[in-house]
């Protein structure tokens, strides 16, 4: 489908320079507010939504989304969207963690602040009159141990800013390094020692099953007694029902919360109305400057997918930096078009990739080539829509083992891409690489070639004897089909050859069967790039 007719689906409120943006490039519709079923009405229309938290994309949603590339969550948690309904259907979902991030550590430290002086509950008083000093006492920030769970980009302009305030900051992230929280001032301890250590508990982790509940009733009465919690991040993470129980107890000082399990919670909710709870309804990316960073980075990451370029920050896919995708951007066409040489010229029956990355592209991340690789190789047999978000697994589903090899030494090239393709049937390899004047094909099994990937070709597989190469021109000549270029390669004098054959009209199958005839013809492939 062309630029121009791509349309985008604005789902829930986001800037309106990002809406703006988009319409520079697409067809825009927005439409906020709307239920659940009037999503699933609208949806199969459109090549990209956006959506905030309100909108929950469902798998029902992705099913009906059949022109559906790529879905955008202006912001960083991605709990209202079926990630998994969206992998299979081979659907990009990016978000937008760094917009917001100053945003939520601000709002992270706001609400300690406002929980720490009972703040909402003073001014509620003295809006109703009263000159109540004394039901307040406050708790001083001073001295006291925050124990930060989970230090990304949040966490860590969390942990600076308490350090500000003179708090010690201790942190549990098992995937961050020593040296990161080094970096930052902070100690990492294990879950267990930050509960009995911290005096106050922010959250900053993305909602999955290994998160969800991660503050039960266990865990909470392993915390310090008189612990305050705090949650700007996902509902989910702290189990609402033990908050509320510590809360009663006395076992948790307070809490402040901005997220929750079920959103709007309940009018009735016994923790929303609780005295010692200060709450907000998810404010934490609420800032002018935040909506703006968030739409800007989810528009632009839309762009470009819709264009065919990558995603800055894909949920789903790998997550390839600009300079890197820069590298591999001139290898991404030729990979492939390596697949789609091994559906058009080999033998069949296939059951395990390999792909070899030598010289200077073993040094970056290989993920999208092998991707172009794979659609490449299955886009003829399949009516999936094949990109880096599926592409394994739609191989796997199809019995096809996918190996990757690297090797930094350089060989007769920089840079070189290798695809082997093995099974039943026999075994085909192609190589190719990018030179000044573009890209080539370099190898096909054990032959020598140079050839631009680009146009009809006619691979023959023969004898190297005299006659082979001028019967093929003249039956050629005879079906009205003109020779662009030709190559030959061979494995020996006398032995077995090659040849390449770029025409500027298609071969028919009539014709291809008369040259099948000539003496000492093996083989005859047609292929199209």
């Amino acid at each position: 489908m062309s630029e121009a007719r791509a349309r985008v689906l604005v789902a829930d409120p986001i800037s309106e320079d990002g809406v703006e943006e988009l319409r520079r490039h697409f067809d825009v519709d927005v439409h906020t507010g709307q239920t659940s079923e009037e999503l699933l009405d609208r949806i199969a229309g459109y090549d990209a939504l956006v959506v905030r938290s309100e909108t929950k994309v469902r798998a029902e949603h992705i099913t009906a989304a059949t022109r559906m590339r790529v879905i955008g969550r202006a912001g960083v948690g991605v709990d209202n969207i079926d990630v998994e309904a969206a992998t299979r259907a081979g659907i990009l979902v990016v978000n937008a963690p760094a917009g917001n991030t100053i945003a939520a550590a601000e709002h992270t430290i706001a609400m300690m602040m406002a929980l720490a002086r009972h703040i909402p509950q003073a001014n509620r008083t003295l809006l109703e009159g009263k000159w109540d000093r004394k039901s307040f006492m406050g708790f001083q920030l001073r001295s006291k141990t925050l124990g930060v769970v989970g230090l990304g980009a949040i966490g860590g302009e969390v942990a600076k800013r308490a350090q500000g305030l003179e708090m010690e900051v201790i942190a549990y992230d098992p995937v961050v390094t020593a040296e990161r929280a080094e970096q930052i001032n902070v100690e990492l301890v294990d879950l267990d020692q930050l509960c009995r250590r911290s005096d106050v508990i922010p959250v900053h982790v993305p909602l999955v099953a290994a998160t969800r509940h991660l503050f039960d009733a266990r865990r909470i009465a392993a915390c310090k007694p008189g612990v305050r919690l705090v949650n700007v991040a996902r509902g989910g993470i702290y189990d609402e029902a033990a908050v509320l129980a510590g809360l009663d107890s006395g076992h948790i000082a307070g809490a402040a919360i901005d997220v929750f399990e079920t959103e709007p919670p309940p009018t009735d909710s016994s923790l929303v109305r609780h005295p010692q709870v200060v709450a907000t309804p998810h404010l934490g990316a609420s800032t002018e400057e935040a909506q703006v960073g968030v739409a800007a980075d989810v528009v632009d990451q839309i762009i470009s997918v819709l264009r065919g370029g990558p995603a800055r920050w894909a949920v789903n896919a790998p997550t390839v930096l600009p300079e890197e995708m820069q590298a591999l951007e001139p290898y991404l066409a030729l990979a492939e078009k390596l697949g789609s040489l091994y559906a058009q010229a080999g033998p069949g029956g296939g059951d395990r990739l390999e792909l070899e990355f030598t010289g200077g592209l073993a040094r970056h991340d290989i993920s999208y080539l092998t991707a172009e690789a794979i659609k490449g190789m299955l886009a003829t047999f399949t009516e999936d829509r094949i990109n880096v978000v599926n592409a394994r697994m739609l191989a796997e589903a199809r019995g096809i083992e996918v190996v990757e090899h690297r090797s930094s030494t350089r060989g007769e090239y920089p840079d070189l891409l290798t695809l082997k393709v093995s099974g039943k049937s026999g075994e085909f390899t192609a190589a190719a690489t990018v030179l000044p004047m573009g890209p080539r094909l370099v190898r096909i099994g054990e032959f020598r070639i140079d050839v631009e990937p680009a146009g009809r070709f006619l691979i023959t597989y023969h004898d190297d004897q005299p006659g082979v190469i001028g019967k093929v021109g003249s039956t050629l000549g005879e079906a009205n089909i003109n020779i662009a270029a030709l190559q030959l390669g061979r494995d020996a004098p006398r032995g077995r050859a090659v040849m390449i054959v770029a025409v500027d009209e298609e071969v028919p199958e009539d014709v291809r069967q008369r040259l099948g005839q000539i003496e000492g013809m093996s083989e005859i492939r047609h292929v199209e790039f």
